[in-house]
Formats: C-alpha cells, structure tokens, sequence
C-alpha cells in the first residue's frame, strides 16, 4: 500500500509541475515556420549584433534580436502576465535592450526573454531559431 501511495504521489507531482511548461507560459500555441533574408533590405536592422525588427507571426507578432554573428532570439510579443488581456503585447523600449507591455509595465530582457520587471513572473515565449549566414528560419 505504500508503495502505490508513493507512486500515486508522485504522478500526481509530475502531472502538476509540467503545467506551466504543457502552458507555454499561458501565451496560446500558435503554429510558426518562417524563414527571413537577412539581406532583405526590410531586415537591414538585423544586420549588426542587437539589432531587432518585429514580424507577423506567432500570437501577437514576433519579436526578432541579433543575439551575437550567428545567434538570433525571436520572441512571441504576447505578455506572459494576464496573457490573454487584448492589451497584453510587448514592445521594444527606448533601451533598445528590454521589451515593455505597456499595460502591465513588465518589462523582459531581449538578450534571453528573461523577465527584468514583475508582475510577469515567466519569460517571454521563445521561438526555435537556425541560421546559415543568409536565411535565419523561426519555427516550433
């Protein structure tokens, strides 16, 4: 009878703590394979190291940032704080290094999507990102 109580236990634990990551952060899941020329000139921004540009895509629009030379972030603009309010998007600030929700007044690194300023208390949602020196793909 132990045995089963701890086994019980313990699907339980495991069912309750993949929530948050089977949520994605409560920002919905949304189907994303994009694929960018860097040497678009509508993409010119993303030609050096901390340069952004936001896309269509994902919930609320996509968030893209020059990590590094070959490393690239793109983020879901959909607020991870009361995700579902209409006004819950994030913007790039004056910064140019932190992503605002004007509403809720979170406030998320670009580097990582970190969160920086409560009340969201998850990142922002990150997409998958390759890419080959020309074509930076964006997918989930």
């Amino acid at each position: 009878m132990k045995s089963f109580l701890s086994l019980t236990a313990f699907l339980i634990l495991m069912s309750t703590g993949s929530c948050k990551k089977d949520a994605n952060n409560g920002v919905p899941i949304t189907p994303v394979d994009i694929y960018l020329y860097t040497n678009n000139p509508s993409f010119i921004n993303l030609n050096g190291v901390g340069g952004w540009v936001y896309i269509t895509g994902g919930v609320r629009g996509i968030l893209v940032y020059r990590k590094s030379p070959s490393e690239f972030m793109a983020y879901d603009r959909n607020c991870t704080y009361q995700s579902s309010d209409p006004c819950a998007t994030v913007f790039v600030d004056a910064t140019n290094i932190l992503a605002t929700d004007t509403c809720c007044h979170s406030k998320f690194s670009m580097y990582d999507g970190s969160v920086t300023q409560a009340p969201a208390g998850l990142p922002l949602k990150a997409y998958n990102t390759t890419f080959d020196g020309n074509v930076l793909h964006i997918y989930n």
